[in-house]
């Protein structure tokens, strides 16, 4: 049920979330990744509104 999932962390266990999973669970598919683990074109085809830092 949250709004925005945010990842802070370079931790194994965030590198292999369950997109899928993560999508049915969220109020919105909006990802905040500040650790540049996942790739933007890959979560745009999975339909999340992804945004990182950092990246040129």
């Amino acid at each position: 049920g949250a709004d925005v999932v945010v990842i802070v962390t370079e931790w194994d266990a965030f590198r292999a979330l369950d997109l899928r999973r993560v999508k049915e669970l969220a109020n919105a598919p909006v990802l905040v990744d500040l650790r540049n683990i996942y790739n933007p074109d890959d979560m745009a085809a999975a339909g999340f509104t992804y945004v990182s830092v950092g990246r040129a």
